[in-house]
């Protein structure tokens, strides 16, 4: 360490909000290049490529051969399949000298089924998989969080192809098994949710979520059954249609001052000739309409509208999975200016969807079904409409899952009771299909003779994420605590002694003999440093086992023992000078 191009530092930086973006600077891991970008600094690049090591042993043992894409790609395929305009500002775009235009890739679809189109032409250059560790570049608007939401960023993607869905089938469950294995030994905590596709397309899709608070990503999972999703990929159950023959008229109603769910239902409670007979209004009795503007990635918009069961929100993120590409942004003043036969606040349905003047689109809740009744805006200021039915007073035009998703909804499985949790994503499994393929003319001979369109599969880690998740994961309040198979070294050897004395010389038999022996060892010799800095650092850093040469250490080589500690379990044992080599070895292989 006394030449190790590190320094530790005790102050948290300023713009770290989550506990790996701290520690990982501080410990001297990366440091800060631009926003969402990150220079990895030696301890930081060993524990980076040792998590690329698994993963790519873990490709291999599959059977997958890797390849390795250019970043800076042509916008032509992209151009192509759609996604130089779907991806909106997302994507960075530059221009040679020529004024020809180019893309620095944020995934790579497009050019891996160029390369199979290039090079194969019959079913039995088929099945195959490869894949990539490549870096790849988003213009995220919020850059955060250190390594877990960055411009640039690395990840492993690859890419099944097959003759027919049987084979993309093998393919990816064979994905999904190599995912389990390596997300096992890189030592993550992790649930396998159903997810949303995304720009991607294709049809089945799971996430591999490691369950920690720090994540962006929410997830629902079933107290009694094995459900799990994404809340983007939550359906919610819809009820049975209902009757409208018998169903009497809606009632326009005078409630002044009533532009909120809460302000609407005591009103309603509060007059007995709107009161229920049943029971009391609830929330869950109205329908709230919102508006949004749609922005599309060509630049057009268009308005929106979702209508949601009042006890509930519109999640923005649900809604931006059902839109995408398209981006969403809330009505504002301009927006209601432009749209007069809008009541900002008493929204009505009979104002939206099919058959109405305002041609604005209408989607709805599932649980806004046929015969259902509610109490909604009158696009009246000041009114609201009581016995609204679905299906016989409006007609939306489809359904949309937007509402937010609480626990202690039905699971869509079993209808037991949702719990929420919160994860980082750190794999994507994609069923894709033929979408690229049919984009890019990627055809084969079948058996037959006959041409059909390979089927094709997307398959994604991310590699620099996961150190930071990894981090996050096994971190506590002194600092890192690595897991042996990515840490940057097995053992973290401190001198707790001054200069000169039997300690050090000791301390570098030891490192030497431990070198010898095939364990990793970070020697901390610096001088002139209290030992309490060093132990301070050692707890810092985070490798798994600390070795001190204090005391213990004599000019008696035979009677001297060295302290081992255990830096996530922090249990210490003092163990003899002469058979600390073997012990540790020990140590490093369970």
């Amino acid at each position: 360490m006394s030449t190790l191009f590190l320094r530790t530092l005790r102050d948290d930086p300023a713009d770290a909000e989550v506990a790996s973006h701290r520690l990982l600077v501080r410990g001297g891991y990366v440091r800060r290049a631009a926003p969402g970008g990150f220079t990895w600094l030696p301890l930081g690049w060993i524990v980076y490529r040792n998590v690329e090591r698994v993963v790519r042993e873990e490709m291999d043992a599959a059977g997958f051969q890797e390849v390795h894409f250019p970043a800076l790609l042509p916008r032509e395929p992209y151009e192509a399949t759609g996604r130089w305009t779907e991806y909106g500002d997302t994507l960075f775009r530059l221009t040679d000298r020529r004024h020809n235009d180019f893309l620095l890739a944020p995934t790579h679809e497009e050019m891996f089924t160029l390369l199979v189109k290039d090079l194969y032409s019959s079913y039995r250059d088929l099945p195959l998989v490869i894949y990539q560790i490549q870096t790849k570049y988003r213009d995220e608007a919020r850059p955060r969080a250190g390594l877990l939401r960055g411009r640039e960023f690395v990840m492993k993607d690859s890419y099944s192809f097959d003759v027919d869905d049987e084979g993309l089938q093998r393919s990816y469950d064979r994905h999904r098994a190599a995912y389990v294995r390596t997300f096992d030994r890189l030592g993550l905590p992790y649930v396998i949710v159903s997810a949303m596709s995304g720009a991607m397309g294709g049809s089945a899709s799971e996430e591999f979520l490691a369950t920690l608070d720090a994540g962006e990503d929410t997830f629902v999972r079933c107290t009694s059954c094995s459900f799990a999703a994404n809340v983007e990929a939550v359906e919610v159950p819809a009820p049975e249609p209902q009757p409208v023959a018998d169903a009497p008229d809606a009632v326009v109603a005078d409630t002044p001052d009533t532009p909120t769910i809460a302000n609407l239902v005591d009103f309603l409670n509060a007059h007995d000739h709107l009161r229920r007979p049943d029971r009391d209004w609830v929330a869950a009795d109205t329908l709230k309409n919102v508006v949004f503007t749609l922005r599309h990635p060509d630049g057009t918009t268009e308005p929106l509208a979702v209508g949601v069961p009042g006890d509930r929100d519109v999640d923005l993120r649900r809604l931006e999975a059902q839109v995408a590409p398209a981006v969403p942004e809330a009505f504002g003043e301009a927006d209601f200016a432009a749209h007069p036969q809008l009541a900002k606040g008493y929204i009505g349905p009979e104002a939206l969807g099919i058959g109405s003047t305002t041609g604005i689109r209408y989607l709805v809740d599932p649980r806004v079904v046929t015969g259902t009744r509610w109490v909604t805006g009158a696009n009246i200021a000041g009114h609201h409409v009581v016995g609204l039915v679905a299906g016989r007073d409006f007609t939306p035009d489809g359904t949309i899952e937007a509402a937010d998703v609480r626990a202690g909804d039905a699971c869509p499985a079993c209808g037991s009771a949702l719990e929420l949790a919160r994860g980082i994503e750190i794999g994507h499994i994609f069923q894709l299909g033929r979408k690229y393929a049919e984009a890019l003319g990627l055809t084969v001979l079948d058996a037959d003779g006959h041409q059909v369109t390979v089927t094709m599969g997307s398959y994604g880690i991310g590699v620099s994420r996961a150190v930071a998740a990894i981090a996050e994961a096994t971190h506590d309040e002194s600092g890192l605590c690595w897991p042996r198979e990515i840490a940057p070294a097995d053992v973290h050897l401190v001198v707790a002694a001054k200069a000169g004395g039997p300690q050090t010389a000791a301390a570098e038999r030891l490192a030497a003999a431990l070198d010898d022996a095939g364990v990793r060892v970070l020697f901390d010799d610096r001088e002139g440093l209290s030992v309490g800095v060093k132990f301070k650092d050692a707890e810092l850093l985070g490798v798994p086992t600390i070795v001190v040469a204090g005391r213990g250490v004599t000019d008696d080589a035979a009677s001297s023992t060295v302290e081992v500690k255990d830096r996530r379990t922090g249990e210490r044992v003092d163990v003899p000078l002469v058979e600390v080599v073997e012990h540790l070895r020990a140590v490093c292989a369970h």
